[in-house]
C-alpha cells in the first residue's frame, strides 16, 4: 500500500432502514463539521523497534487522513459534511467515554467521544496470532472502526443500541453482526475509492485485507479458542460473511451496496 437472521425485514429492520436512509439517498445535513484530530499517547521504551514506535504512527495517520478525504467526498456527494473522528494512539489500556479498556480487546470505536483507540501491539497480533500481515491489513482494520465512525454520525449506532434493549439476545446479537458488516463494507469502500482517486493499492495488498477480515471472524475465533463455533454467539460475522461484505464494498464503491439492515442474506 502506497502511503503519500431475517429481522431485517420486519419492524425492527424497517427503524433501522428509516435511519439508514439518511444516508443511503436522503440528505445527511445533519453531520456538522468538525477538524480532524490525531492523539499519539504511546510511548517508546528503550529497545522497542523503530516500526512501533515512529513508522507506526505515522502510517496509521496517513491511513486515516486517506479515510476523511474518501468520506469528505461521499458525504459531499450527497449534501451532507463529513465530521472527522479522533484517532488515539495508546499503550497498554486507555480511559474511553466508553469505559476503561485493556489492549487485549483490540481496536475500538467510541461512539461516547467520537474516538478510534487503538494500541499499535494489535498490529503484531495480527500478524502473529491471527496470520494476517502487510500493511493493508492493517489499514483495513483502521477503516473499519471508520466505519462505525461513520454508523454514528448518521445515527444508525444510536439506533441499533436502542433496539437491542428491546429484542431477545439472538435478535440484539443479529443486529450487532449487522453494524459489524457494514463496517466492512465500508472499509472496503474506502479502498475502492481511494484506488480510484489515488492509486494507493499495490500488488498483493487486497489480498491481505482479505485475509484480515477472514482471521477475524467470529467462527474461526470461537474454534480456535473454544473447539466449536455457535452461530447465535455471533457479533461480528462469520469469515465468509466479513470477507464477503468487505468484497461488496470494493467491487461497487457505492455506499448504497452496503445496507446490511435490508439484506436477506447477509
Amino acid at each position: 500500500m502506497r502511503v503519500s437472521r431475517g429481522i431485517a425485514g420486519g419492524g425492527i429492520g424497517a427503524v433501522i432502514l428509516l435511519v439508514a436512509a439518511l444516508f443511503f439517498g436522503v440528505d445527511p445535513s445533519i453531520v456538522l463539521q468538525n477538524g480532524p484530530t490525531f492523539e499519539d499517547t504511546t510511548s517508546s521504551p528503550q529497545g522497542q523497534p523503530p516500526t512501533a514506535g515512529g513508522e507506526l504512527p505515522e502510517f496509521v495517520s496517513v491511513v486515516l487522513a486517506d479515510t476523511e478525504d474518501t468520506w469528505h467526498a461521499i458525504f459531499q456527494e450527497l449534501g451532507g459534511t463529513y465530521q472527522e473522528p479522533t484517532m488515539v494512539l495508546f499503550t497498554g489500556a486507555v480511559q474511553s467515554a466508553c469505559g476503561f479498556a485493556q489492549a487485549a480487546v483490540g481496536p475500538f470505536y467510541c461512539p461516547g467521544d467520537r474516538r478510534v483507540y487503538l494500541d499499535l501491539s494489535f498490529f503484531e497480533e495480527l500478524r502473529t496470532r491471527f496470520g494476517a500481515p502487510g500493511d493493508f491489513a492493517q489499514a483495513y482494520v483502521i477503516a473499519h472502526e471508520i466505519g462505525h465512525h461513520v454508523q454514528t454520525l448518521l445515527g444508525i449506532t444510536q439506533e441499533v443500541n436502542r433496539l437491542r434493549g428491546q429484542v431477545g439476545q439472538v435478535e440484539a446479537n443479529d443486529l450487532s453482526v449487522r453494524v459489524e458488516l457494514q463496517a466492512d463494507c465500508f472499509a472496503g469502500l474506502w479502498a475502492h475509492r481511494a484506488q480510484r482517486s489515488r492509486q494507493i493499492l499495490e500488488e498483493g495488498d487486497i489480498e491481505e485485507g482479505l485475509n484480515a477480515a477472514s482471521a477475524i471472524g467470529d467462527d474461526r475465533l470461537q474454534r480456535e479458542s473454544r473447539g466449536y463455533v455457535s452461530p447465535d454467539s455471533f457479533t461480528h460475522g462469520s469469515s465468509a460473511q466479513r470477507v464477503r461484505w468487505f468484497e461488496r464494498g470494493l467491487a461497487s464503491g457505492d455506499p448504497a451496496s452496503c445496507d446490511t439492515f435490508s439484506a436477506d442474506r447477509i
